[in-house]
């Protein structure tokens, strides 16, 4: 088990390092192909925008594949828009290389989700998903930090080169420890398209944009914020990228369990304390300590956001989680795009280099509003199925219908019976008694 998660880390870190590492050299890519920051801050905008689309569109695709196989097919398309990207010659090609690799993003984090819960026992899923995601985590700590000084000093097509070079050994990884995946049944693609009929699902996944778009209105400027106003030099920059990676390698982990434990009132106190550390940002973005103290909070709490946004979406899809996995995946990207287009707008309009921010902690405040619209919801169906689920709490363990481990239910924390995690291809992250009753 442990080895199958490091290979999904494994490409996790290199898709991540693909992503995060352009926000390092935005000032170099300018320079050498003669576009404006805020142009080259579009580099982040068309990757996002290009998960958004390729995460839905790649993960249909793939629905009659095993995961496995669809797992390598992605890192191999990843490694080529890679490639494009360290060989480009221009602006368009850059995007062009960008946009392909992006178009693998959220088909490979949304299956290697699903492939991920499905290793571990029912009360483990968030943090199985976080450890995947620890790749991530770790391409800010090592992949983007190293990037950005490779690219400084080498030039920025060197760091894609790195990259592709990732891109190869998760491939090989992928290959080597994954194991075979059962290839869908028919008909799996329509039961994963009829979970977006839920109206949670969705308002799991407008949760996701606006709670991290918030963390990438921010997080896109970041170097020219730390440069032009807490007064770091632009070598600097790595190494704040390294301080905020630490940050979000513990943020991550501290959200999986979190999220295990209790998974939306984690998510309430989460999107709370990045909107706070936001609005604390833009005060102490004007100094170098209290700005290094701040970027590492900001790490911390902006990336403990993504296990429980991930296990909201995939408890809300129980039963054919896949191609809602991948949508929220995309809702990340379409967060991403939202935040640095709306950071990049205010700069553009000369409203400084905080504005950004600002902005960051106002979508942090719009997703833990819908959060808590979504978690009143769900108290008052559970409220209206109260004596039903009752019943199917006490009674399942005895007549059969419910074998598997306890987990928390997802509002107070309290344990109730879930469904034993299956094979079959469309078992993801579990089933709650009543969402069982329903579907009878």
């Amino acid at each position: 088990m442990r080895a199958s998660l490091l290979a999904l880390a494994i490409g996790a870190f290199g898709i991540g390092t693909t992503e995060f590492v352009i926000v390092g050299l935005l000032p170099e890519v300018a320079d050498d192909l003669s576009v404006s920051i805020p142009s080259a801050g579009m580099l982040v905008t068309g990757y996002a925008l290009g998960v958004v689309v390729g995460a839905p569109l790649m993960t249909a695709a793939g629905a009659r594949l095993p995961r496995k196989t669809m797992l390598v097919v992605l890192m191999a398309i990843f490694i080529a828009g890679n490639l494009l990207c360290a060989l480009a010659g221009d602006y368009t090609a850059l995007m062009g290389g960008r946009l392909i690799a992006a178009l693998t993003h959220g088909a490979f984090f949304g299956i290697g989700s699903v492939v991920a819960a499905d290793l571990v026992a029912p009360d483990r899923r968030a943090s199985a998903i976080a450890l995947m995601f620890t790749g991530l985590t770790l391409a800010n700590v090592l992949g983007v930090p190293l990037g950005t000084f490779l690219g400084q000093e080498f030039g920025w097509r060197s760091t894609f080169w790195a990259v592709t070079g990732i891109g190869v050994v998760g491939l090989l990884g992928l290959i080597a420890l994954v194991p075979a995946q059962p290839a869908p049944e028919r008909g799996a693609l329509r039961g994963e398209l009829a979970v977006f009929r839920k109206p949670q699902v969705w308002l799991a996944l407008t949760t996701t944009v606006l709670g991290f778009g918030g963390v990438f209105a921010s997080f896109t400027y970041l170097a020219p914020m730390m440069t032009e106003l807490a007064g770091f030099s632009d070598g600097a920059v790595a190494w704040l990228l390294v301080l905020f990676g630490v940050g979000l390698c513990v943020g991550n982990v501290l959200g999986g369990r979190a999220a295990d434990r209790a998974l939306m009132p984690s998510l309430y106190l989460i999107l709370g304390g990045l909107c706070l550390v936001l609005v604390i940002f833009t005060f102490t973005s004007h100094a170098a300590v209290p700005a290094a103290i701040t970027l590492a909070a900001f790490g911390a709490i902006g990336f403990a956001t993504v296990p429980p946004l991930q296990a909201r979406v995939m408890q809300q899809a129980a039963g054919a989680p896949a191609l809602a996995s991948a949508a929220n995946i995309a809702a990340f990207n379409l967060g991403n795009a939202l935040g640095a287009w709306l950071g990049g707008l205010a700069v553009a309009h000369g409203l400084g280099w905080t504005s950004p921010t600002w902005i960051g902690a106002g979508l942090a405040a719009a997703g833990l509003g819908t959060a808590a619209l979504s978690g009143r919801l769900d108290r008052r169906s559970h409220g209206s199925h109260g004596s039903h689920g009752s019943h199917g709490s006490h009674g399942s363990r005895g007549s059969g219908e419910s074998h598997g481990s306890t987990g928390p239910h997802p509002q107070s924390g309290a344990e109730l019976p879930t469904a034993p995690l299956t094979n079959a291809p469309g078992a993801g992250y579990g089933t709650h008694p009543i969402v069982e009753q329903k579907s009878r």
